[in-house]
């Protein structure tokens, strides 16, 4: 066997090599690389707000191009709100709100109305303009109660929701009073007989054959000055049977007329004492 001898060869270590200095022993400069370390964002691509306010920074420099922009812009929204694209759009948005709450078991299915002694539960449910099933949160309460307001009986009304599927109207009716004969136009047609409340305010012209029974009031002014001799005279009984009505008379007295066709006429007095002093 022949033997082999394997020469390794050392590895080659790297040298310093220094820079040769010049003669009088000051050493040559460093050549830096192209990019220093921490330096390399310096050149990185602008952000998206650096790039936008680069993009409007011509209007700046140009306000007659912004102005028309501008211009242009409010054009066409004037154009989309005369042709009702957006309050179709908006609208189209709050039924699908309202269609997906009432799904979801906040649709009206009661309607609760305590008060209305002389005003129709139907004209109630009419004024409030409700239907079955419509979402408790798209029905405008103000509105309803603004509208229930405007009926002739009703003096003031209340509705408040009870989630999820329950609306509660409270009613307010106004109280009648007397019954009361305006004056003639100035055709001589005569006008309507109406109710009025205890303030002389008017009710209604309809059905006023149901309070016969109140006192009627004859005159210009008559309703807004009659509770107080109304509250006299009915604190004798005897004369209020009698009575057939309450005329005034040139805004300062009363001539009360009887069943049997005379009349009496009275003057408040001075003093603190009721209306009760006849001038027969």
């Amino acid at each position: 066997m022949r033997s082999v001898n394997v020469e390794r060869k050392s590895r080659s270590r790297a040298k310093a090599v220094r820079t040769p200095t010049s003669g009088n022993g000051a050493r040559g400069k460093r050549e830096l690389p192209a990019v220093q370390p921490g330096t390399a964002r310096r050149g990185a691509a602008p952000g998206p707000f650096k790039r936008l306010a680069a993009r409007f920074a011509i209007f700046v420099h140009r306000p007659m191009m912004a102005m028309c922009g501008l211009l242009v812009v409010l054009v066409l929204l004037g154009a989309a709100l005369a042709s009702g694209v957006i309050g179709r759009g908006v609208h189209a948005v709050g039924r699908g709100a309202a269609m997906v709450s009432a799904d979801a078991g906040f649709g009206i299915s009661e309607i609760h109305i305590t008060g209305n002694r002389r005003t129709p539960y139907k004209q109630v449910l009419e004024v409030l303009g409700m239907k079955p099933g419509q979402s408790i949160f798209s029905a405008d309460l103000w509105s309803a109660r603004d509208r229930l307001a405007r009926l002739d009986w009703i003096a003031s009304a209340e509705l408040h929701r009870r989630y999820p599927d329950a609306v509660f109207v409270t009613l307010v009716e106004k109280r009648p009073f007397a019954l009361w004969q305006p004056p003639a136009d100035a055709h001589g047609e005569e006008a309507p007989i109406l109710v009025v409340e205890r303030n002389g305010r008017p009710i209604t012209s309809h059905d006023v054959e149901k309070f016969r029974r109140l006192p009627k009031l004859v005159g210009a002014s008559a309703p807004q000055a009659a509770a107080d001799l109304v509250d006299a005279v009915a604190t004798h009984r005897a004369v209020a049977a009698r009575i057939a009505a309450y005329a005034r008379q040139s805004e300062r007295r009363w001539n009360l007329i009887l069943d049997d066709g005379w009349w009496c006429s009275c003057r408040r007095p001075a003093g603190p004492n009721s209306w009760m002093r006849w001038n027969i």
